[in-house]
């Protein structure tokens, strides 16, 4: 089935020179294009990216939804554009091999949406820090409050239908991407479905959960957006 469709890998990426050559080289070979939006890095990560078969685009404003956003611009619309979107993070956590299984639901027409479920899968001692293991909880009890959602984690390493995402509209420029991503999913009706992906330690130092400023920006950003959507759900339903 996948040879029937145009499948496509975003990959955001700031300063990972020593991994995102890694993980290009596992992605597996059926994959269409790829996409590395550098998001301002001051190291090699553009010249190891291109080096490694990736398309590179420059995305100065920092943020990891702006760095996705121009990654999707660069894949453009229309009917040579891609029929299913892969978003991977560029510091070698995530487990790219496993990509087979992220899009299957979508090429099977059973998920518009594929979350990698760190939570349920291998997850490596250490991978998760404390902090991100209780705003993941927190973050999927809400949607749950709000919007009776099953998930279990915002994870990065996911899939969607293009006419899906195109359905969306992606807005958040910065921490708020993945949880946008799944909200407005929840919203529109969307198929959205979990699977349990292997995750390990980054290479390098998070630029969110490494440090106390990263991580209290991404909570409020993430609660904002919680927030935000489920009051806007309200007022619909008045």
């Amino acid at each position: 089935m996948r040879d029937q469709h145009k499948i496509c890998v975003v990959i955001p990426a700031l300063n990972e020179a020593r991994a995102i050559g890694r993980v290009l080289d596992d992605i597996p070979g059926w994959v269409d294009e790829i996409v590395v939006a550098d998001n301002g890095s001051t190291d090699d990560t553009p010249k190891v990216a291109a080096e490694h078969g990736a398309r590179v685009v420059h995305e100065p404003k920092r943020g990891y939804g702006a760095a996705c956003l121009a990654g999707l611009a660069a894949l453009g619309a229309g009917s040579e554009a891609c029929d299913i979107i892969v978003f991977i993070d560029g510091d070698y956590s995530d487990h790219p091999e496993e990509m087979d299984q992220i899009v299957e639901p979508i090429l099977r027409d059973s998920a518009d949406l594929v979350i990698g479920s760190r939570v349920r899968g291998n997850l490596s001692p250490g991978a998760l820090t404390p902090q991100q293991i209780f705003g993941n909880w927190l973050a999927c009890r809400l949607m749950a409050l709000f919007w009776k959602a099953e998930f279990t984690d915002l994870g990065p390493f996911r899939a969607i239908r293009a006419t899906s995402l195109e359905e969306i509209g992606m807005a958040d420029q910065n921490y708020g991407w993945t949880v946008e991503m799944q909200i407005k999913a929840l919203r529109h009706g969307l198929r959205c479905t979990e699977i349990p992906v292997s995750y390990r330690a980054r290479i390098g130092v998070s630029k969110v959960s490494g440090t106390l400023k990263g991580t209290i920006l991404a909570g409020y950003t993430i609660l904002r957006v919680i927030g935000q959507s489920a009051w806007n759900s309200r007022k619909n339903r008045l």
